[in-house]
């Protein structure tokens, strides 16, 4: 599902009509069959907004389970790497290897294909802009690596991917000095304990201890790639 689906809001929110330029709406057929209509840029920002610190923290993770083509999940990479720039921008070691962290903290579940894909890319376009990489770089390929990942075609309601298996995310941790840790859980592992609130893998610190699925060793960038 794609987020903030609804065919409704077409009608009731004439501001997000005014504002289709954005690419609101793929087609009709699509509002139709999916429900898909995207949220307008202006209430991304007022939405992230209510949890400012949150969205601008490196290693804040943040989880859309309708991600759509990523209409949430750039701006908050974007404010991810602005702290980045701002606490690590006078070290290139430190400014790459905490900007894929900041990457690394975001994940999204789409049912739709060309969505994924399409959140993907616009997703590693903002990573690589902001770090000036060639298309080949071995930070964009460990990048592509982390949103594959990372951004899962499924169904955040079975919490199963399109292939009908459980869907799986990876907790990254940065060490320092280069070197990344990743463990898999199952994400309804995560969703189990529904009486704790909290961030995604919050309950790993604090109340549940679900087992990881695999616990890969420490990875360099080139090993993540």
């Amino acid at each position: 599902m794609s987020d903030d689906g609804g065919a409704g809001m077409l009608d009731s929110n004439p501001q997000m009509i005014s504002k289709d330029s954005e690419g609101l709406v793929k087609s009709k057929q699509r509002v139709a069959d999916h429900g898909e209509v995207f949220t307008p840029s202006w209430m991304v920002e007022d939405m992230l907004n209510l949890v400012k610190d949150e969205s601008e923290r490196i290693d804040s993770r943040f989880l859309e389970p309708a991600c759509g083509s990523g209409n949430f999940l750039k701006v908050v990479l974007s404010r991810k790497l602005a702290t980045v720039e701002a606490r690590y921008g006078k070290s290139d070691f430190e400014r790459r290897h905490n900007a894929l962290f900041a990457l690394m903290c975001i994940y999204g579940i789409e049912l739709l294909k060309d969505n994924v894909e399409e959140c993907r890319e616009t997703l590693l376009i903002i990573y690589s802009d902001y770090l000036n990489l060639d298309t080949e770089d071995v930070w964009v390929n460990a990048a592509r690596a982390v949103l594959h990942v990372n951004i899962v075609e499924g169904d955040a309601l079975t919490l199963t991917t399109t292939e009908g298996k459980p869907i799986e995310f990876p907790q990254w941790a940065y060490l320092g000095r280069g070197k990344f840790q990743r463990r898999d859980f199952r994400y309804d592992s995560l969703t189990q304990p529904s009486s704790i609130e909290g961030s995604l893998f919050e309950m790993l610190e604090k109340h549940y201890l679900p087992n990881p699925t695999k616990s890969h060793p420490q990875m360099t960038v080139e090993e993540i790639a």
